[in-house]
């Protein structure tokens, strides 16, 4: 499975971006989702996940009520819309995929078997 990010770009604060991961290969509707992101001089972060169906979704505090997540099985695409955007959003954004999808509730990194490229998203001040 190929996972390829896109959307990041620069916003003001307060702005709103549509990140976007289309996958490749091997795909299929039972996997998994999720985002997570890395800012400068930091770990790799849990954003959002998201189950087979879409029908479970997980936020980390730090963008709930902000970010949501959903997908299209048909376009084997997933979605992370990033509204009232703030500087501390600012990192690198990167989409993964888990074989064990029926679960919305994915936090970690080990849970997830494929890795995106990462795409940038600055936040200005």
């Amino acid at each position: 499975v190929q996972l390829q990010a896109s959307g990041g770009g620069l916003v003001q604060t307060g702005g709103s971006l549509r990140l976007s991961c289309a996958a490749s290969g091997r795909t299929g509707s039972a996997y998994g989702m999720g985002w997570f992101r890395q800012a400068p001089g930091k770990e790799r972060e849990f954003v959002a996940s998201i189950n087979w169906s879409g029908g479970s979704t997980f936020f980390a505090d730090s963008v709930k009520g902000r970010f949501t997540i959903s997908r299209d099985n048909a376009k084997t695409t997933v979605y992370l819309q990033m509204n009232y955007l703030k500087p501390e959003d600012t990192a690198i954004y990167y989409c993964a995929a888990r074989r064990s999808g029926y679960s919305g509730y994915a936090l970690r990194m080990y849970e997830y078997d494929y890795w995106g490229q990462g795409t940038l998203v600055t936040v200005s001040s």
